[in-house]
């Protein structure tokens, strides 16, 4: 198949939702043609390879930083990617996989019917549902109904968790088939364990770490107030990630006075984030929301028990007891509690860290990656008695 995968984010660019589509498209272009088509911030080639990807990024003139998007940025995305992508032939590629219905939804719709080939629209949590957002979509009515016409426009949508695939009813009343695949990760390398000490971490501490955009969603200075209502002198909190919301964080971990015990390492490349899960007992997060939350299988991956709120796509596959600890949306105390409890139980942790690593098996890129190709298959067949050009059948649901 020739595939154009369209996302605003690809890496460097973003997070998660760009990380995992980065990974699809690497494992697709080993038996497929795949090129990306997002957006270039920075000192980024205008096109490049990544893998056997070819990866094509137009200018939106108003992002600076790798790690967060803007609104300016995401609306010129869409007419810059729409003129690029008038540029390829109408036999250039047989399927089109659209991710995030916002921003991207537009600029996908618009050329899978310009060059007539499908639309495969995948869901990825925030760009339906973000609670920490005054701008979340379903809050607002002009939004609410242009995402609502593209979900019922797609030839097939892809939702990463039950409670995104639940959203697409709940929120947007639109009542259509959507295709469940979690997503994947790449298979983390066999490394050695990295040293503690070059991280300024004590050889005994009881080290605690968590990944993702330092952005209000992920509540990260709530999750500095519970480390510290811990009161563990031995804790370390490690954080991996930037944004803006790390001025935040480091002024409230200077104030409860565990700055010291607080390692924020940034924006790291992915050797130094697997380094960093190598030596921790366990992954932490305070976010208020995921829509499937890729850095819980890389925790998973290196056996740390996880734990996290309710509120999101990880409680289709994290349990308490069995993976670490789910507590109720903002219940800081029975937090603090499960934290104390991941400290205290030494052999708890390795119990759940060893289940941890049996399960995550089911969540490597391999398995999404054969998932979305019987997807794309079936919706390059149904398009093509459709003459090219013409609305599918599907998009009139």
């Amino acid at each position: 198949m020739r595939i154009l995968f369209c996302n605003y984010e690809y890496p460097p660019l973003g997070g998660g939702g760009g990380v995992v589509m980065a990974a699809l498209a690497r494992q697709l272009a080993r038996r497929h043609e795949v090129t990306v088509l997002t957006s270039r911030a920075g000192g980024l080639l205008s096109e490049d390879r990544d893998g056997g990807v070819r990866v094509l990024r137009v200018p939106v003139f108003f992002r600076r930083e790798l790690a967060v998007a803007n609104f300016p940025s995401m609306a010129a995305y869409l007419p810059t990617g729409f003129f690029r992508g008038l540029r390829f032939s109408r036999n250039d590629f047989d399927v089109i996989n659209t991710h995030f219905v916002v921003p991207t939804g537009p600029l996908g719709h618009a050329l899978a019917r310009w060059h007539g080939v499908p639309n495969v629209l995948s869901v990825h949590g925030g760009d339906l549902f973000d609670p920490s957002k005054g701008s979340s979509p379903h809050l607002h009515a002009p939004l609410r109904t242009a995402v609502r016409w593209m979900l019922r426009a797609a030839d097939d949508v892809v939702g990463q968790s039950r409670d995104t695939v639940r959203h697409v009813t709940e929120l947007y009343g639109v009542r259509r088939p959507v295709e469940l695949i979690p997503l994947g990760i790449d298979r983390p390398p066999s490394i050695s364990a990295a040293s503690r000490q070059d991280l300024g971490l004590p050889s005994d501490a009881f080290v605690m770490i968590t990944i993702g955009r330092l952005v209000a969603r992920k509540a990260t200075v709530q999750l500095i107030d519970n480390f510290a209502a811990s009161n563990l002198a031995n804790a370390h909190l490690v954080i991996v990630g930037d944004g803006p919301d790390a001025p935040a964080v480091e002024k409230r971990a200077k104030e409860l006075g565990v700055r010291n015990r607080v390692h924020m390492l940034g924006q790291v490349s992915d050797a130094e984030k697997y380094a960093a899960l190598s030596v921790a007992d366990a992954f932490v997060t305070a976010s208020q929301h995921e829509g499937f939350g890729l850095v819980f299988l890389e925790a998973m991956a290196f056996g740390l028990p996880v734990l996290c709120y309710d509120r999101g796509g990880q409680t289709d596959f994290l349990v308490t007891g069995e993976t670490g600890h789910v507590v109720k949306l903002n219940d800081r105390e029975a937090f603090v509690r499960a934290l104390l409890d991941l400290h205290r139980d030494h052999e708890g942790r390795e119990r759940q860290g060893r289940h941890n690593r049996q399960l995550v098996e089911q969540y490597f890129i391999d398995t999404c990656a054969a998932r979305y190709e019987s997807i794309f298959e079936a919706a390059i067949e149904r398009r093509a008695g459709t003459p090219k050009g013409l609305t599918s059948p599907s998009s009139t649901h």
